[in-house]
């Protein structure tokens, strides 16, 4: 699989209000959904639980890059780091999905366009 490095999106945000955070089960089906609705493809999924009624973090390696997830049950918030490249890849989708299973609303978000300086006409663009 190839995509051009100029197609990289990068989405970070975070969530309030959330519930579930301290749900292994719940996280990882978020994070698979995410990845489905966004059109990636999961490669493996690994998460840590710190403890009963604390938090988890956890990360789907995607064929396209990554999404990572921190959560902090305790103040009902979550980071969500959403890193797709291609040009079929839908990084708004997964943030979707991954606000509706927990529950919460976005508070911050930030959207960076990744390597624009590797147009698609450039042969130094191609990422394997």
């Amino acid at each position: 699989m190839t995509h051009r490095a100029g197609t990289s999106v990068h989405l970070i945000a975070d969530f309030g209000e959330c519930v579930g955070l301290d749900d292994l089960s719940l996280v990882e089906t978020a994070l698979r959904d995410a990845a489905e609705a966004a059109h990636l493809t999961v490669l493996n999924v690994r998460l840590h639980h710190f403890g009963q009624g604390m938090g988890v973090t956890g990360v789907a390696l995607l064929a396209e890059s990554h999404i990572s997830i921190h959560t902090w049950p305790e103040e009902g918030v979550a980071a969500v780091d959403i890193f797709v490249c291609g040009e079929n890849a839908a990084p708004e989708s997964a943030l979707t999905v991954i606000c509706e299973h927990l529950g919460g609303r976005v508070i911050e978000r930030h959207r960076i366009e990744r390597l624009r300086a590797f147009s698609a006409s450039s042969s130094a663009a191609r990422v394997e």
